[in-house]
C-alpha cells in the first residue's frame, strides 16, 4: 500500500516550493531542467495538486539548496491509504472536471455501493484483516463525493457487460449495485453506456482506461493491469487512449438502451433473491 496524500499538508508544500523557487530566482521550467523533473510535474506540486516522491524530494532539495527540508516534509503529507499504483489517479480524480472511463469486469470505484466494495476489497491476494478492509471501504466510499456537485466532474461510465453479470456478493447486492448505477444515470449525473456481449471484439479488449480533463491542465490517461497501473501525460499517449475509448464507445448501447439493460438485469437479481 502506499500512502495517499493529505490535500491540506499537500497546499502547504506546493506553497512552500514556490516560495523557495522564486527566492532563488528560477522559473518552473529552470527549475524542472535543473531537477531533472518534468515542468508539469512541478506545476502539479506547487498548485497541491501531486505528492512528489522521495527522489523528488532530493532533487528539490539539491537544486535549492534547502537542507533537506523538503524530504523532511514529506511524512507531514500522509493520509489515507490506496493501492501504491492507484494513488496518483486518486489524486487526479478528485482535480478533473471531466471522467471518461472504461470498465469491462468492476463497477468503478466511486460508482461502487459499500456492500459491493466490501465484498471487492475482501476478495484479493493475500487476504486482508477485517481493520484494514474496513479502512479501505471507508476511503473507496468517499470517493463517490465527487459526484456531490451535480455539475462537475462529468462523467461518462462505459460498461462491458460483464459487469452486470459478473455475480459480486450475490443476488441482492448486485441488484442494489445496479439500481444506484441507473438512479445515477436516470438523474443525470452520470452517463452510461454498455458494451454488450454480442459486439464480441472492440477496441478497449486490452483493459481497463481512465480518462480524465481539467480546468487549467493537460488531460491525462490512467491505464491499470493486475496490482499495476501508470498514469499518462503524453500528449500522443493519451489521444490513443482517447481513440480506444470512443471507438469502443461506438460499439456501445444507448444511454437510454444501457439503462434499460441494467434496470432489467437488477430485477433478475430481485427475483433471485428473492
Amino acid at each position: 500500500m502506499a500512502i495517499e496524500d493529505n490535500p491540506q499538508s499537500r497546499v502547504k508544500y506546493g506553497e512552500e516550493l514556490r516560495r523557495l523557487r522564486e527566492a532563488a530566482g528560477l522559473t518552473q521550467e529552470e527549475l524542472s531542467q535543473r531537477a531533472v523533473m518534468s515542468r508539469t510535474h512541478i506545476a502539479h506540486i506547487e498548485a497541491g495538486r501531486r505528492r512528489p516522491d522521495v527522489d523528488d524530494a532530493r532533487r528539490l532539495d539539491q537544486v535549492l539548496g534547502t537542507g533537506g527540508f523538503f524530504v523532511r516534509f514529506l511524512p507531514t503529507l500522509d493520509g489515507r491509504k490506496v493501492a501504491e499504483h492507484f494513488a496518483e489517479a486518486a489524486e487526479l480524480e478528485l482535480q478533473a472536471t471531466v471522467i471518461r472511463q472504461y470498465a469491462g469486469t468492476l463497477v468503478p470505484g466511486f460508482l461502487q455501493t459499500e456492500a459491493y466494495a466490501r465484498e471487492v476489497l475482501g476478495s484479493g491476494h493475500p487476504a486482508k484483516g477485517i481493520e484494514e478492509r474496513d479502512r479501505l471501504l471507508v476511503t473507496r466510499l468517499e470517493r463517490a463525493r465527487i459526484l456531490d456537485d451535480f455539475e462537475s466532474p462529468q462523467v461518462w461510465i462505459l460498461l462491458g457487460e460483464a459487469v452486470l453479470r459478473q455475480m459480486i456478493g450475490g443476488p441482492a447486492v448486485m441488484c442494489e449495485q445496479l439500481r444506484h448505477i441507473v438512479e445515477l444515470g436516470e438523474s443525470r449525473r452520470i452517463r452510461v453506456h454498455v458494451l454488450p456481449f454480442r459486439v464480441g471484439a472492440h477496441a478497449a479488449l486490452e483493459g481497463p482506461v481512465k480518462l480524465m480533463w481539467f480546468q487549467d491542465l493537460p488531460p491525462v490517461a490512467y491505464v491499470e493491469g493486475l496490482k499495476s497501473g501508470r498514469v499518462w501525460e503524453l500528449p500522443s499517449v493519451v489521444r490513443q487512449c482517447e481513440e480506444v475509448y470512443n471507438h469502443a464507445l461506438g460499439d456501445a448501447l444507448s444511454h437510454r438502451k444501457s439503462l434499460a439493460l441494467i434496470r432489467s438485469v437488477a430485477e433478475d437479481y430481485e427475483h433471485e433473491a428473492q
